[in-house]
Formats: structure tokens, sequence, C-alpha cells
């Protein structure tokens, strides 16, 4: 359907919290003005805005980091508006040079696929996939062919291009840049003129590709979508972006008892920005939380209902409370009532051996370093002799505060 002309719609109270509710965590609108011109006429002509948000399937898995956008897509489907998850099984092909400052390799149709099938499962946790509208955007690149590639190419200049961030610094620094990584914003470009979008979401380091889509649909005639980027999201170690590749991720798909305590291993600080990002309460809530930590009340009283919530959200709520009582059993020494069993024969066994057997250390060395430092017990007493070996029977091994094994030896 095509949209009613953005004119002077008259600005309510409920496109103050539409727009309110846009900004939330937000690192920026742009631009904010056209934005609520559309929120006003969508309220007013009663055609629902569609908004837009492209994931590349490069990894089998998504992290919490991913869901920042996620969560702001559900926010604004919740006040009525079309969403569109759009899996992007074409321009991974090509491979998003965003942030980089080598080629990326692209991955095979084989991989892609793979990596897609479940991708919209797991965003259907965040999403509400009875109103959401999945897309592939092989759908209209594909049939696209060479002629309208060349046509789309000539819709953009090198100049324009060679604008964006890494490639400016790799041309500088003399770092090869392939013609076909030219392609992967114009691409994800013309996305937002096969859809028609009215509002397109990404981390901030898409804000060049989105541009370069708000521009294209000025291009070949259409209103041109506002941009809305969301920052990136520290991992579990308060430093780096949430990445696997750093090891400090949160996977949606990882279980509940795992979830709840890698939550509550992430700074105080962290926290606030974790609540503003992933939480679903409402700003006064977080901020009289907040108020109330500032007045003296333990922050880990905030950080474990922010674990719960992010938990329950993945799993369920029940599974929740048992990650919490998991963890307070771990913390005070405890085993949790469901670990890995494992059976070994040839008794008696090196502690060292028995380690790397069940997958508690990854070599001698690592078994060594771990019971140097302290962190192993057997059945709950600290190990500090290496030597130590285990005679023929039932054991609970523990590394650290989450790792446990009940080892039969026989």
């Amino acid at each position: 359907m095509n949209q009613a002309p953005v004119t002077n719609y008259p600005v309510t109270d409920s496109v103050k919290n539409a727009l309110a509710v846009s900004l939330r965590g937000c690192e920026e609108l742009i631009p904010q003005d056209e934005w609520v011109k559309k929120l006003a006429r969508s309220e007013a002509t009663g055609v629902s805005l569609r908004i837009k948000l492209g994931l590349d399937p490069t990894a089998p898995d998504i992290h919490i980091g991913h869901t920042v956008v996620l969560n702001k897509m559900r926010q604004l489907q919740d006040l009525g508006h079309t969403v569109i998850f759009l899996i992007g099984d074409f321009t991974t092909l090509i491979g998003d040079p965003s942030g980089r400052n080598t080629t990326r390799p692209p991955l095979t149709p084989e991989q892609i696929k793979a990596n897609a099938d479940t991708y919209y499962k797991q965003a259907s946790l965040v999403l509400d996939p009875a109103k959401t509208e999945i897309r592939y955007n092989s759908e209209w690149s594909d049939p696209l062919g060479a002629r309208g590639m060349i046509q789309l190419a000539a819709k953009y200049n090198v100049a324009r291009m060679m604008e964006r961030n890494d490639f400016h610094d790799r041309f500088k620094a003399g770092t090869p840049i392939s013609v076909h990584e030219f392609l992967y914003p114009l691409m994800q470009g013309y996305d937002s003129v096969a859809l028609k979008s009215d509002l397109e979401l990404g981390g901030t380091d898409q804000k060049f590709n989105l541009l370069v889509g708000r521009h294209l649909q000025t291009e070949y005639g259409q209103e041109p979508q506002c941009i809305l980027t969301m920052p990136l999201l520290e991992g579990i170690d308060g430093v780096e972006k949430m990445s696997k590749s750093k090891n400090n991720y949160i996977g949606i798909s990882e279980d509940a008892n795992t979830m709840y305590a890698k939550v509550l291993s992430i700074s105080d600080v962290l926290m606030w920005k974790w609540y503003t990002l992933l939480s679903f309460r409402s700003e006064a809530d977080i901020a009289a939380l907040k108020a109330e930590v500032s007045a003296g009340r333990n922050p880990k009283d905030a950080k474990v209902a922010l674990a719960k919530e992010i938990t329950a959200r993945f799993h369920s709520a029940a599974l929740a409370d048992v990650a919490e009582q998991d963890f307070i059993n771990r913390s005070k020494g405890g085993v949790p009532d469901e670990i890995e069993e494992r059976t070994l024969t040839g008794a008696p066994i090196g502690i060292g051996a028995v380690l790397k057997a069940v997958g508690l250390a990854s070599s001698g060395g690592d078994a060594t370093r771990l019971i140097d430092g302290g962190g192993v017990r057997v059945d709950s007493s600290v190990v500090s002799d290496k030597a130590l070996k285990l005679d023929a029977g039932t054991y609970v091994v523990q590394v650290g505060k989450r790792k446990f094994v009940r080892l039969t030896l026989h």
C-alpha cells in the first residue's frame, strides 16, 4: 500500500509516547523530525509503518547482543507496526565488510542455509511470530541479474562509498579492497527499496549501510526511510563488544543455569546499560530501582532481577527460579541437582588425568594450573595434591563455581 504523503498530521500524546519508545536506549534516530511525521501519519490514517531489520546468518546461533535491536523491534511491534525480519541469505554470499580491515570470506550456500534455519526460531523468542513478516533478500536480489546490478551500481558514486570509514582506512593503509565489497552496502540498501521500509534498525556499525538504503529509496522515487541505530552491547567482560570470538557472550540457546550465572557475573556499572537495552521493564521502573541502589540497597538484588528476567525470556519463569537456586547452592559450595555424569575405567586414576578425561581441563598443564589455583574440588574438598589418585567409587568433581561432573570410577 502506498503511504499518504508526510504532511503536518497532529502530534498527539500517543505519537509522543511512540517517539519515547523509539528513543529508549538508541544511539541515533535520523532524521527524528521525519520519524515523528511518519508516526503521526500512521496514527491518523491507520496504516502501520514498515520496520526492517536485516541479519546475515554468518553463524548458527545468535547471542543476547543481537537481541538489542530485536528488543527495539518488539517494542515497535507492540505499538502496532509491521516488523520485517530479513534474513540476508544473498548478502551473506558477499560478506559484510563493516568494521573490518580485511576482506570477510563469504560463506557457502550450504553454510548459509544451515545457519538461517535457526535464526528465525531464535529471534521468535523476542519477536511476536504471529505479527512478524519474515523475508529473504534472495527473493529480489537473485532476479536482479547482471543488468539490474549495473543499473543499481549507477545510482551511487565511488567518492561517497570511500567516505565509509573502513574503506577509507583500508585504502589509506594500502590494504586490499575487493570490488565485490562495494556491492554489500548497495544490496543492503536495495533491500529497503524492495521492502518499502519506513524505518531500518541496526547497530552503530551499520550506519553507513542504512544511509545507503535511504539514498537508494530516493533514487527509486520512494519516500526515504528513517534509520535508528542501537549501541553495541559490551559482553560479560565489560570491555569488548559481545562476540563469540571474544568468548564474552551469552548465547540465547544456552541452558538456563549458565545464562543466569553469566548475567550475574557482569559489573554493577554495566548492569544499568544492560537494563536499558535488554530489559522490558519501563524506564520509570529502572530509574526507581537505580535510586534504591543509590540509597543503599544491595546492587546484587537488581542484578538478580535482571538475570531472572533474561533467563525467563529465553527459557521460562520456572527455570529461572531453578537457576537462581542452583546458583545459591553453588555459591555455598553445594552441588546442583542436575549435573553431567561420566564413567571411567582403570582406577586408581590421577586427578590430572581425570580432569582432562572428563573435559574439565584442556590438558595436563591446564589441570596443574587449576589445582595450584585452588579451583579443583572433589566431594566439596579442595584438592591441593597434584599426585592425588582416585580409587574406584563415585565422586563429584568440581572446577570453579559452575563446572561439575558426577564421576563413577571402575
